[in-house]
């Protein structure tokens, strides 16, 4: 840190098992990705190439020794395999990472109808090949999925090898864990929680708002995942109670408290 200040929540550290920022790179050059880590490094723990641009991205095999010479982790968005699944093309997924040297995957059903047994399967067989992330829930607007399910699929994806559970929102913060307008689905991660370890879930939480509840749930050390590239330094300041969202989170009296005696030291 640049200064010294009291009352600052300790963070882990890089490599990180929770307290992970998973940023969505959606089409940053190189130049830009070298900007983020120049300035964003230490609060990056993994780097999504969202859903499937990375089959559009020129120079993609630059893109990836860029990240792998910076030691940030990087993978493609589970839409891609999605994409492979559904043409029938699994192996050549397999192949495909072999080819760019990929060393995590991730595994969804957001967009497709895949058999849990199915994507189980999936799961096993990737983990012996990279580390896998897999997501639950739908990136349909309407779909409701019962926490019974929720939490189901979750420790079964996590017994099947998956290094974290991703708890969909999309980029947009408004399916799966979130409702249409962003507020957070109360019950439902209650639910998740009393039954899932929040360490091994990564929620994603695009919005401040969504990012601000986590933190004060769950503490600075929450897996938040699909943030923005130009917010991470924002996060970091969430997730240390500096910025008024979260400013008296960690501090050791209450708001009132404090303010008291402000007052009282004038």
């Amino acid at each position: 840190m640049n200064f010294h200040l009291t009352q600052i929540p300790e963070r882990t550290v890089i490599p990180r098992q929770h307290g992970l920022t998973m940023v969505m790179d959606k089409g940053l050059s190189i130049r830009e990705a070298e900007d983020m880590i120049s300035i964003s490094g230490p609060y990056i723990d993994v780097v999504k190439l969202g859903f499937g641009s990375s089959f559009l991205t020129p120079n993609l095999e630059g893109k990836l020794k860029m990240y792998k010479d910076l030691k940030v982790p990087v993978y493609f968005g589970g839409t891609l395999l999605e994409a492979y699944l559904i043409r029938g093309m699994y192996k050549e997924f397999r192949l495909m990472l072999d080819k760019f040297g990929v060393e995590m995957a991730e595994v969804s059903d957001g967009s497709i109808t895949l058999p849990h047994e199915k994507k189980l399967r999936i799961i096993r067989e990737l983990s012996t090949q990279v580390k896998v992330l897999s997501e639950v829930g739908s990136k349909e607007e309407g779909i409701i999925i019962r926490p019974n399910v929720w939490i189901d699929m979750m420790q079964k994806e996590l017994d099947a090898g998956s290094w974290k559970v991703i708890a969909e929102a999309r980029e947009s913060g408004t399916v799966g864990i979130f409702r249409p307008n962003g507020k957070t689905h109360v019950v439902l991660i209650n639910k998740i929680i009393s039954k899932v370890a929040p360490e091994n879930i990564i929620w994603e939480a695009p919005q401040k708002s969504q990012q601000a509840w986590f933190v004060k749930l769950f503490g600075a050390n929450v897996n938040l995942g699909n943030i923005a590239p130009h917010e991470v330094i924002a996060l970091e300041s969430l997730r240390v109670g500096l910025r008024s969202d979260t400013f008296f989170q960690f501090m050791d009296q209450t708001k009132d408290e404090l303010n008291a005696t402000l007052e009282a030291s004038e």
